[in-house]
């Protein structure tokens, strides 16, 4: 998701853009003056800026030149009521992305800001050709092996395609992590030292879809300002991900078809063919199949993409890996944040155990980043989550289960199973079912040798 820096002074037109972009699937961040957007971008990284050409404190032209010398690689696209020529062109020698007058029509801004946003990573790209992207040097870190028999099969599954270039297809629920399992599966194929390009089909309007897959000429429509590469030349030698492919409409889908049918695309405006060699991963939380017998899904696109598929399994689906997932969230919660948390509670872990998690993985690391910060002792307690995991807790009152985690005698439980294994903290764990991390923080807070 991009993530957009909007100044504008304007507020009830800041808040119509601001909803229209979000809607859009942009991360915007406002900021309603040049010395709040200054504040903004020392504390935040942004891959686009949409600036007012006046301001209350500053011209938007001298902000943007201010802009350009600190943080060149970020696009700036300027906004203004008046529609001056000359100003326009001034900005643009100054270093604008591209240049947008109000009143605005929808479609142009999407135009502008897809065009400027996408002009900007093909340059990365092309000066970064032989360098792994910071994606790619994260992606083994990010994917997490679990112990849960779901989890098993499923690092058995991306070891077993990873070094084929049979295409896949991600299955899953919404927030399971389909994304890093692609990235993994990149990470260990040959394609590993080339780029891993990753769209979100959901995000690409019908009639911009071409343009955004294959590039464009210059002028080769209303607001093609300038070349711009397509996903499929970015991703040339190495690995093309398309999530939500699901998203696509019907024409799309033929145009998808084609150029992974012949391994060649044609830019908007272009008659000439590029050839490509890129390897194709896809992903949806919806039933394809269905999708192709109700019509809505080509047939011959499906069964191309699903030479090999792979199921991206619910938490609810592999509870065992709950906590393993929630160290590592906690670890990383801790290196962004400056914090140094053990661990959690015992109630916490309760809590988390009986709570449903329906957005998955993402929701556990929002939780448990959000827990991290407010969080001043060396646990995470219960008074720092959020209060729908409670109305859970409330609902499952009158059950008569009582897990490890509630146990009122937790410390002698965990003696007890320190003994029956001969202090073997590994077995234990597994007895407790609990994750070894968690076993020694318990160990920690109870003072047991």
């Amino acid at each position: 998701m991009s993530k957009i820096l909007l100044i504008e002074d304007d507020i009830s037109f800041c808040k119509l853009l601001e909803k229209f972009l979000i809607k859009k699937a942009y991360d915007v961040t406002i900021a309603f003056s040049a010395a709040e957007a200054r504040a903004a971008i020392k504390s935040e990284s942004f891959d686009l800026i949409l600036t007012d050409l006046r301001l209350p404190d500053s011209d938007g032209i001298g902000l943007m030149t201010e802009i350009k010398n600190s943080h060149p690689h970020i696009p700036v696209v300027m906004m203004t009521g008046y529609s001056d020529v000359n100003t326009a062109v001034k900005a643009i020698k100054n270093g604008a992305a591209d240049y947008i007058s109000k009143p605005f029509n929808p479609d142009e801004v999407l135009l502008v800001i897809t065009n400027a946003l996408q002009n900007n990573e093909a340059e990365e790209i092309s000066s970064q050709e032989k360098k792994p992207t910071k994606k790619q040097v994260t992606a083994e870190n990010e994917f997490v092996r679990g112990i849960s028999v779901a989890s098993r099969k499923l690092l058995d599954h991306i070891q077993l395609v990873s070094p084929t270039d049979m295409s896949v297809l991600i299955i899953g629920e919404s927030g399971t992590g389909k994304e890093i399992i692609a990235k993994s599966i990149h990470q260990q194929s040959t394609r590993k030292n080339n780029n891993f390009i990753a769209v979100d089909c959901g995000a690409i309007p019908k009639e911009l879809a071409a343009s955004e897959f294959f590039g464009h000429l210059k002028g080769s429509f209303t607001g093609a300002i300038s070349d711009k590469m397509g996903y499929f030349e970015a991703a040339n030698g190495g690995t093309l991900f398309l999530d939500e492919i699901g998203n696509l409409s019907y024409e799309n889908q033929i145009q998808l078809l084609r150029a992974l049918q012949e391994r060649k695309i044609k830019p908007v405006g272009s008659n000439k063919e590029i050839n490509v060699d890129i390897r194709i991963i896809t992903a949806t939380n919806e039933d394809l199949r269905e999708a192709v017998k109700n019509g809505d899904f080509r047939e011959d696109l499906y069964h191309r993409i699903n030479e090999f598929s792979i199921l991206s399994p619910s938490l609810k689906d592999r509870e065992e890996d709950l906590m393993v997932f929630a160290d590592y969230f906690l670890e990383k919660a801790n290196q962004q944040l400056n914090k140094d948390i053990i661990g959690f509670s015992p109630e916490v872990v309760a809590i988390f155990q009986k709570y449903n998690w329906p957005g998955n993985l993402r929701e556990l690391q929002n939780c448990v980043k959000r827990a991290t910060l407010l969080t001043r002792g060396d646990f995470i307690e219960s008074e720092v989550l959020p209060a729908e995991f409670f109305q859970i807790q409330k609902q499952n009152s009158s059950d008569n289960s009582v897990s490890f985690s509630l146990s009122e005698n937790e410390k002698e439980t965990i003696i007890h199973a320190l003994s029956k294994t001969q202090n073997n903290k590994s077995e234990a764990a597994k007895l407790l079912k609990i994750t070894r991390k968690t076993l020694y923080n318990k160990l920690k807070q109870y003072n047991i040798d």
